[in-house]
């Protein structure tokens, strides 16, 4: 494509982050940072980091239509994918389709995170997935 090729011009603006920059949903030993959602992406997917502290467990094991991709950002982050167990090390990816039971957790001795990508957003949900947190700290992952 070229500068001169038709586009049709967006309304949205273009986002440019920090390190460790966007909106921070702390739980406990688990922390959100979402980089983009809803309206940034015209309310087509979601994009959010995913940190865990060591030996520490994750959301819970669960399902959506939507895919679910992960990039193993730092440290090595398990993954349930069906009814197995995967460690995926700095630098994985991993595609969970739509449908498929899954979860995550940190099961090593140091703070691992996953750069998360599924197609339709959620972020109107953190605050209420932050207070069930609260409530229901995050265990250990290795007990």
């Amino acid at each position: 494509m070229s500068d001169s090729d038709p586009v049709s011009p967006t309304t949205r603006d273009a986002i440019v982050l920090a390190p460790g920059a966007g909106r921070v949903y702390p739980m406990g030993r688990i922390q959100a940072v979402f980089k983009a959602d809803d309206a940034e992406t015209g309310h087509a997917y979601s994009i959010s980091e995913w940190w865990l502290e060591a030996d520490t467990t994750g959301p819970g094991a669960h399902s959506h239509p939507e895919d679910d991709v992960f990039f193993v950002l730092e440290g090595t982050m398990s993954l349930r994918l069906g009814d197995r167990w995967i460690d995926a090390p700095q630098g994985s990816f991993v595609l969970v389709p739509g449908g498929m039971l899954h979860d995550f957790e940190n099961r090593s001795d140091a703070r691992a995170g996953v750069l998360n990508f599924t197609p339709g957003v959620f972020e109107g949900a953190m605050p209420e997935i932050a207070r069930w947190f609260a409530e229901h700290p995050p265990g250990n992952a290795r007990s």
